[in-house]
């Protein structure tokens, strides 16, 4: 058992697929000899050499445009777009070619290909680099959307990510890269489309992605404090999207919170809603709630930032009103 930080993880889950497979290559602005601006491909120059770990001028449609054609000839790229933000630059390339070109050839060609980026906010980057994008990618079909909250989850769900025959989108939070946990040793495999159940309770349950997850999980370690009990489900995969976990989950209490970094217009959360309330709706006790940030760029100050994305005293507050109303 070894404890890592989730940028550690990040390098370690990629390093653990390139050692078990040749075809596996690297490409991105600043991941060799820098490791990356956030480090979170430290080390991987030295040990695989820059033959398949490659720096890339300033262009994510360079970057994806060369990652796509080494998918369609046999190799299985990890493509890393430095902020989320930037798909923006690139998205046709991911939306109208990559998600698009399996289908479109019948199944002739697989698109191995792993698209990691830096994500969401926090870090008091502002409104251009602080961005939480997984509603864009969840709304291509075509794309497989990976979120991870911790440090052992990255390895195991980049290794199946890797592995995948589809292109995924892999978000990694940037909020999340210097926080730690015990991880252990040898390789760790995922399954994508699971989500995991991290705390079980009785009376609610706080469905939370990514940076959402700890603060969640510290929002139901207080709320149990007030006599409410809420199971924790980190959804870790967006697309597939695990609803027999949430379904069974959202059943067992009677009430469904989802809490969402995303901004609240068209969020995941909103298609959980939807999912809910079409197969499990007469086991609900109460009306779903979404705690997200509001429909706004997101600040650069301090304050303001804090009180944009959903804080574990707004997920406090939010529940504790709606169970007791």
């Amino acid at each position: 058992m070894a404890q890592l930080t989730f940028r550690e993880a990040i390098a370690r889950g990629i390093a653990q697929e390139m050692r078990l497979d040749e075809s596996v290559v690297m490409i991105g602005e600043d991941i060799g000899a820098a490791g990356g601006v956030f480090k979170g491909t430290v080390g991987l120059l030295e040990e695989f050499g820059p033959r398949r770990v490659r720096d890339t001028p300033i262009s994510e449609q360079a970057i994806l445009g060369a990652a796509m054609g080494a998918a369609m000839t046999g190799l299985r790229p990890v493509a890393e777009i430095m902020f989320a933000d930037f798909f923006a630059v690139c998205w046709d390339i991911v939306v109208n070619e990559i998600a698009k070109s399996r289908y479109m050839t019948n199944g002739q060609m697989t698109f191995p290909l792993v698209i990691r980026s830096g994500n969401g906010g926090g870090l008091r980057f502002g409104a251009q680099h602080s961005q939480s994008v997984e509603n864009w990618a969840m709304m291509i079909p075509g794309l497989k959307v990976v979120v991870p909250s911790n440090a052992r989850d990255v390895i195991g769900l980049m290794a199946a990510s890797i592995r995948d025959n589809d292109p995924v989108i892999f978000l990694e939070e940037k909020a999340l890269y210097s926080s730690k946990m015990d991880v252990p040793e040898g390789d760790i495999v995922d399954t994508l489309g699971t989500a995991k159940v991290l705390r079980q309770g009785t009376d609610a349950t706080l469905v939370a992605l990514g940076n959402m997850v700890p603060r969640a999980l510290q929002a139901a370690e207080e709320l149990a404090e007030m006599g409410i009990d809420c199971t924790v489900v980190d959804v870790r995969s967006l697309v597939p999207l695990d609803t027999k976990t949430i379904l069974r989950e959202t059943s067992a209490t009677g009430r469904l919170f989802t809490v969402e970094e995303n901004p609240r217009l068209c969020g995941w959360g909103g298609e959980l809603a939807s999912i809910v309330s079409e197969e499990a709706f007469y086991d609900l006790d109460g009306p779903i709630v979404r705690i997200t940030t509001p429909h706004i760029p997101l600040p650069a100050a301090d304050a303001l930032e804090d009180m944009a994305i959903p804080s574990i005293e707004r997920i406090v507050t939010t529940v504790s009103k709606s169970m007791n109303s």
